[in-house]
């Protein structure tokens, strides 16, 4: 992980704060980080030394100054100027963590061995959300090596109840 990215989102987020502009922050920056992803070349052209540093601020003013708030073209600019672009994909999601956490919205990643069905994963999101007390997102992965079980990561913690990890505190009981 990168912390500067995540110094920027954490500022960007205090700033959307104080305008009570924290969802149209959150689109604007969904929005740039969409057209870094489909433009890779663009931003390749904003992190060229060779470009002048003038041309490469222009040209975000012409891109995205006009439809975005002021605060997001600013980070823009300086992540630009500081040749920081490659952290913005680590600051929106730093920044979208401190949206979703202002919410009371919980971001869970849940690796399976095989997919889950849809009601397996209606019913794991019906118990997280009880033991969190608030709102769950999802993202599924599918990972052999997990080999049966599940291994959730909510709020920063993991909960590994795979047979993996069981079969290793199994051995670990048989070492000792």
């Amino acid at each position: 992980m990168n912390n500067i990215g995540k110094e920027y989102g954490t500022a960007l987020f205090a700033l959307a704060c104080e305008g009570q502009s924290q969802e149209e922050y959150a689109l604007s920056l969904e929005t740039v980080e969409r057209a870094f992803e489909q433009n890779p070349d663009y931003a390749e052209f904003l992190s060229s030394p060779s470009v002048p540093l003038s041309e490469r601020l222009a040209s975000l003013d012409a891109c995205f100054g006009d439809r975005f708030p002021e605060h997001i073209l600013s980070m823009l600019k300086l992540l630009c100027e500081k040749r920081r672009l490659f952290c913005l994909g680590e600051a929106v999601r730093e920044y979208m963590a401190l949206l979703d956490a202002s919410k009371h919205v919980s971001s869970a990643r849940i690796t399976s061995a095989v997919p889950l069905t849809d009601d397996e994963k209606r019913r794991l999101i019906q118990k997280l959300e009880s033991v969190c007390r608030g709102k769950v997102n999802a993202e599924y992965f599918v990972d052999g090596a997990v080999l049966g079980g599940l291994v959730v990561e909510i709020d920063g913690k993991v909960m590994d109840g795979t047979l993996r990890q069981r079969l290793r505190n199994v051995k670990e009981v048989m070492n000792t």
